[in-house]
Order: structure tokens, then C-alpha cells, then sequence
């Protein structure tokens, strides 16, 4: 599993220590993380870019998760169901829970104009539910559209089950300002994640996405 190192620049893979080049940046879009990240996890096919750690969620606190409380954080977690046999996600922790607010977002690829994945929302309460403290950590709960397919083994007919990965945004609500009193809730200003420990915002216009990209750029 991937875990951030005290050392700047260096990135921990399966207990393999990686160094990244000066002014590393991980910016992607809601379809880039669900159709170059996402699906591809779940499919286990080669990433991008191995950078997006395994993580259980339901052992993590908010603030215990690796990482600077000032970026966002992705983590890749499988779905635990709360109940036997049933669809609605556990998403408890050891001090809070994570609940859902406002509807799903439709992640369609661009390529094929299909949807690719849904987003959900989620704000970080403490105590017990359902009379929980809301916090301001927010977490954008990506999943697949449709489950990845059963696929068979090449030596047999054992069908292998899929395994139901989500990915998760994880970071904290800033406070309201000037500059960002229509931010909704959920959102967040545009920015880089900075594995030397820095931040900038980048307001220029957007370039369109490309689902081919790695999300991973220099500069």
C-alpha cells in the first residue's frame, strides 16, 4: 500500500520507495478518475500512475488518514455492505460516520457520451448516528456505473467474483470567504495536489478533458 513519506518528494508503493521529480502534480477530472483509475482497478488492469493507495475507510478517521489536512486526498476502498446481503454501504468509522448529501452525479466519458461512473457526496459526522456533530470533511465517493463483468479463469470454468472498488476524494470544507461564498457544499476552489508539500490555486480556463490522460503532469 502507498503511503506518504516524512522525506519530500518521495512516495511509498508496496514498500517501494519512489522519488518524484520537482514539482510533481496530480490535478484529475471526475472522468479521468473514474475511467483511467477506477475502472481500470477494477478491471486490474495496469494505472497511470500507481500514486492512489488501498485504504479501509472504516478503520480511518477523517483525520488520521495519510496526508496534509491542507490537500486533497484519493484513496481506492472496496465496499463494505452495512447490512448481509444488502446494498447500503458501511460507512462508520471508530468516531463518526459518512453521510451522503444530495444526489449522485453522472460521470459520462467523454469518447463514447455514456456514463461512465457516479459520484456521491458525503459529509464526515462525529458521534453516533443519526444526532451526529457535522464536520467540515467532505469526502466525493466515486464508483462505476455498472459493475465490472464476471470474468472465468484461463486454466478453468472458476468464475472469479469482481471486486466492488470505489474511489474516494477526500478533503476539508474550507471556511466561506469572499472569493468563494458560491462555492456549494461538496465543492471545492480548483488546485493541485503538491507532493513537496506546496499549493496553488489555478484559475485559468480549463482545458477539456482527455480520458487518455494520466492526470500526472510536470511543471
Amino acid at each position: 500500500m502507498e503511503k506518504p513519506s516524512p522525506r519530500p518528494g518521495i512516495v511509498v508503493h508496496q514498500n517501494v520507495m519512489t522519488k518524484l521529480p520537482p514539482g510533481f502534480r496530480f490535478h484529475p477530472t471526475d472522468e479521468e478518475l473514474v475511467v483511467q483509475y477506477l475502472r481500470r482497478k477494477a478491471y486490474s488492469c495496469p494505472l497511470p500512475a500507481a500514486i492512489i493507495p488501498e485504504i479501509d475507510l472504516g478503520k480511518h478517521d477523517p483525520w488520521d488518514l495519510p496526508g496534509g489536512r491542507e490537500h486533497e486526498r484519493y484513496f481506492f476502498a472496496l465496499r463494505e455492505a452495512k447490512y448481509p446481503n444488502g446494498n447500503r454501504s458501511n460507512r462508520a468509522t471508530g468516531c463518526g460516520y459518512w453521510k451522503a448529501t444530495g444526489k449522485d452525479k453522472a460521470i459520462v466519458a467523454s469518447k463514447c457520451n455514456q456514463v461512465a461512473g457516479m459520484k456521491k457526496t458525503l459529509v464526515f459526522y462525529c458521534g453516533k448516528a443519526p444526532s451526529g456533530s457535522k464536520t467540515d470533511w467532505i469526502m466525493h465517493e466515486y464508483r462505476l456505473a455498472s459493475p465490472p463483468q464476471r470474468k472465468k479463469s484461463t486454466n478453468s470454468s472458476i468464475v472469479l467474483p469482481p471486486r466492488d472498488w470505489v474511489l474516494c476524494r477526500i478533503f476539508m470544507k474550507k471556511r466561506a470567504t469572499r472569493m468563494d461564498t458560491d462555492t456549494e457544499e461538496g465543492e471545492h476552489p480548483v488546485g493541485f495536489i503538491d507532493f513537496l508539500g506546496q499549493r496553488r490555486d489555478d484559475r485559468r480556463p480549463s482545458s477539456p478533458s482527455n480520458s487518455d490522460s494520466s492526470c500526472v503532469t510536470y511543471t
